[in-house]
Order: structure tokens, then C-alpha cells, then sequence
């Protein structure tokens, strides 16, 4: 009997779709088609595979909103956050066909000759993507591996396959080699596993819990297996007692609940400095309780539900019904819904306080100085990113050296962009993605030296 996955629509419980699930064989065979289909694409001139990559985007844009509702069905996001990540995976096509003709090496001077760098494309490269941003993240590693001149093979979440089975079906509509962008729903102990482990993958970009990320590491290494890895995070909201309080407490809110919480870069730990303390959380508590949680294709929806039943029982198992704090409110009956949530009065050493929840839970802890600001926030295992709110530029320059985070964004809550480096210290993964740099995180470097002594006489390189 063949495998499947269970699509639920986590804002009513009801079954989207069900899809096979490959098996090892399954990975096994789309290996191969991938390692013929790379060798062609390789062979392409840069300015024919941008074209191809620039047609894969128009044709993303011309179904954004189809792509935008269907995430709203397999993964509960609004409907205005859905469009954004659709639009997302256009504009990564777009920023990746635009360095395609870039991708060059260097001419270095040397004794005797010349010597030249060539930058080749690793081959195959598997991309596990996760469920709380399906298609932004799996365009994540797919974009730019495709344009460094890579076949892709990606494995979306067991419960979010179906706007990545649609991407590959529109890869192939706007023109893209048969077999050169694959889509392989499955488990991860299956599906995952055998792509991890296969000595013809050369990379493999994942996307999950770090717990997950070390045995992705671990089986990877059997092979000496390229391994970029985005995982968790627990980051600070550091509020300092010059900030604009008005400013930060409107805009804390969706730095934790954005997605429902379900977001590695959530600032779920809001650190305020003591004398502003009291004054932050009167701000605090109207702008929780006004975020709206409801049905997610409605537009004027602010959060949705989380992914699934287990997860709902993992955020509540975080939450005593009688910690004290603010609430907000979120349907009863079918869906997997949780209230917008900020603990106040528990310790920095509080299950909740350092360990990701992915859910819309975040705890308010006070400090006295600059120092212990600083301290706290590094107080983790996680190190992926963070905000810092001041009026003081000195200030800002300081915290933003001390806190050790990959991303950290100065009276804002901004983690991501495409068009500049992604990922985390620590705990929070290995490598960056995006940026101008990620095309050639996607490459082996290649050393050629000329030389131009005459032949039969010493090369004074050597």
C-alpha cells in the first residue's frame, strides 16, 4: 500500500488533501533524473538559465493569489501574510536570475603566471523546508542552488506539501528542464532521512529544530556532506528606558504573534528596563488584546491558528491557566487555537523563558543597566536574531556588537530580506542564506594556475 500525508487545514480540522509520500526508492530514483538534468542545466550559458529562472518568477506572480489561498487552507496563515510569501518566492527567482551573471571568480597575481578562481555548481542539492513558512523558505535554499547551476530536490513538511507540489508544477510551465526542480512529499525518517544520507546529494539546506539539525548534521557527515542549517531561536526585545514606549509596545505585539508565534525569529523575550517597566506593560495590554485571531482567510484577520493539534498541546503545556499576565482571545470549537499571550512575574530561568515555545507566548522580564540588558539576552542557547529599541546611537552600536545574534534589527522588529544575510550563532544553525553572497554558498571553488615560464625551465610558483 502506498504511503500518504494527511493535509489538514488547521482553522477547522477538515482534510485538504492527501498526497503519496515518497519512499527511499522514491528518493533514490529522483536522484538520478537529478544528476542528468543538472549535468544539462550546467552546461547552459549563465544569460539562458536567468531567463528560464526570470519566466519561473512571472510565472509565480501570475498565481499569487491561488498559491497565497492554498497556504491559507494547509497552513492557517492570513491571507495578507500568505500573499507576502508567495510574492516572496517571485522576488527570490527574480534577485537569484539577477546573479546569475555575476557568479564569477577572481584573477589572483602570482609568480610566474596567472592564477584564476572558477566557481562550479555542487550538483545536487536537497532542500528540507518547514511547515511554519512553506514556500518563502524552501525558495530560500531552491532560488539561488538553482542559479549556481544546481539540480534541487526539496521535501516540504509532512503537513504542508501543497504549495510546493504547485511550484513545481509551475517551474515546468514556465520552461524549466524536466527533473531539474523536484518535490518529494514524505516523513522525515523516510523521505528526509533518505536524502540526507544519499552520497550523491551534495547538499542538503535544512530547516527546523536544532534538536533535528544535529542528526541532519551527524548523517550528513558520512559523506562530508555540505550542510546549511537554520534552527531555533528565543529572541530578545530589548526596550531601554529612552525608547520611543509608545513605538515599541505598538510593535511588540506582532514581533511575537506574527505567524501565531510559530517563527524562529519571534522576540519572545521582551526585556525592559525597570524604571520604564510598568509604564510599558499599560501600553502593552491594549495593543495584545486588539490583535484579532480568527478565521485566516479573512482579511482583516491578525493571527491564525497553530499548525496542528500536537503543537496546540506543546504551547499550552508552556502556560499554567493561572500565570499571571496579559491574554488575549481566540475561537473555541474546531481549529487549533491558542490566545495572544505575555507572562509577567516569571524568572529569566523559567522553562518558558528559555526554551522555544512556536507559539504566541512571550514573557516580559526588567533589568536595571545597559549590562544586564546585554547579559540576558545573550542568556541562551539560541542566538538567531533580536531587536533593540533607543534613542541613543551609541547605545545601539554597543548592544548591537554584545548581543550575540545573526539578525538584529534597531527600533524594528525586521529579521529577513532577500537581498541580505540570514541566519543564526550558537544554537540557531550553521551558514547564512540570502544576500549577495548566496549563490556562491551553492558552489565549489576551483584554483587554476597558467603558468607562462617558458617550458623546460624552473616555474618559481612551485
Amino acid at each position: 500500500m502506498t504511503p500518504t500525508l494527511e493535509v489538514l487545514n488547521p482553522a477547522t480540522e477538515e482534510v485538504v488533501a492527501t498526497v503519496p509520500a515518497a519512499t527511499r526508492e522514491d528518493v533514490d530514483q529522483a536522484v538520478v533524473r537529478a544528476v542528468q538534468a543538472q549535468s544539462a542545466w550546467a552546461a547552459l550559458s549563465p544569460g539562458d538559465r536567468a531567463r528560464l529562472l526570470r519566466r519561473f518568477a512571472a510565472t509565480v506572480d501570475g498565481h499569487v493569489e491561488e498559491l497565497a489561498r492554498l497556504e491559507v487552507r494547509e497552513a492557517g496563515h492570513v491571507i495578507g501574510n500568505a500573499r507576502w510569501e508567495a510574492g516572496n518566492v517571485r522576488d527570490l527567482l527574480d534577485y537569484a536570475a539577477g546573479g546569475v551573471e555575476r557568479l564569477t571568480g577572481r584573477q589572483i597575481p602570482v609568480p610566474g603566471g596567472l592564477d584564476v578562481t572558477i566557481l562550479e555548481p555542487l550538483g545536487v542539492v536537497g532542500v528540507i523546508a518547514p511547515w511554519n513558512f512553506p514556500m518563502p523558505i524552501a525558495a530560500w535554499g531552491t532560488a539561488p542552488a538553482l542559479a549556481a547551476g544546481n539540480a534541487v530536490i526539496l521535501k516540504p513538511a509532512e503537513t504542508t506539501p501543497l504549495t510546493a507540489l504547485r511550484l513545481a508544477e509551475l517551474a515546468l510551465e514556465a520552461g524549466l528542464p524536466e527533473h531539474l526542480f523536484q518535490v518529494l512529499p514524505g516523513h522525515g525518517p523516510v523521505t528526509g532521512d533518505a536524502l540526507v544520507g544519499h552520497p550523491d546529494v551534495a547538499k542538503i539546506v535544512f530547516t527546523g529544530s536544532t534538536a533535528v539539525g544535529r542528526q541532519v548534521l551527524a548523517k550528513g557527515s558520512a559523506h562530508l556532506k555540505r550542510v546549511t542549517l537554520e534552527l531555533g531561536g528565543k529572541s530578545p526585545n530589548l526596550v531601554f528606558a529612552d525608547a520611543d514606549l509608545e513605538a515599541a509596545a505598538a510593535a511588540a505585539p506582532m514581533s511575537f504573534l506574527d505567524n501565531s508565534g510559530q517563527d524562529c525569529c519571534a522576540r519572545t523575550r521582551i526585556l525592559v528596563q525597570r524604571t520604564v517597566y510598568d509604564r510599558f506593560l499599560e501600553l502593552l495590554a491594549p495593543a495584545i488584546e486588539a490583535v484579532t485571531v480568527g478565521d485566516p482567510a479573512d482579511e482583516t484577520t491578525d493571527m491564525g491558528p497553530l499548525i496542528s493539534r500536537s503543537q496546540l498541546e506543546r504551547v499550552r503545556g508552556y502556560v499554567r491557566p493561572d500565570a499571571p499576565g496579559i491574554r488575549g482571545k481566540a475561537p473555541e470549537g474546531p481549529g487549533f487555537w491558542f490566545p495572544p499571550t505575555v507572562l509577567t512575574g516569571v524568572g529569566p530561568h523559567a522553562r518558558v523563558a528559555v526554551e522555544e515555545v512556536f507559539g504566541p507566548v512571550a514573557v516580559v522580564l526588567p533589568f536595571d543597566d545597559e549590562a544586564e540588558a546585554v547579559a540576558l539576552a545573550n542568556a541562551t542557547d539560541y542566538g538567531l536574531s533580536g531587536s533593540i529599541w533607543t534613542r541613543d546611537v551609541g547605545r545601539a552600536l554597543r548592544v548591537s556588537q554584545a548581543v550575540r545574534a545573526g539578525n538584529l534589527s534597531v527600533n524594528s522588529h525586521s529579521s529577513v530580506r532577500y537581498w541580505t544575510p540570514f541566519g543564526g550563532f550558537k544554537q540557531s544553525g550553521i551558514g547564512r542564506e540570502l544576500g549577495p553572497d548566496a549563490l556562491a554558498a551553492f558552489t565549489e571553488t576551483k584554483n587554476v594556475f597558467i603558468s607562462n615560464v617558458p617550458t623546460g625551465t624552473e616555474d618559481p610558483a612551485q
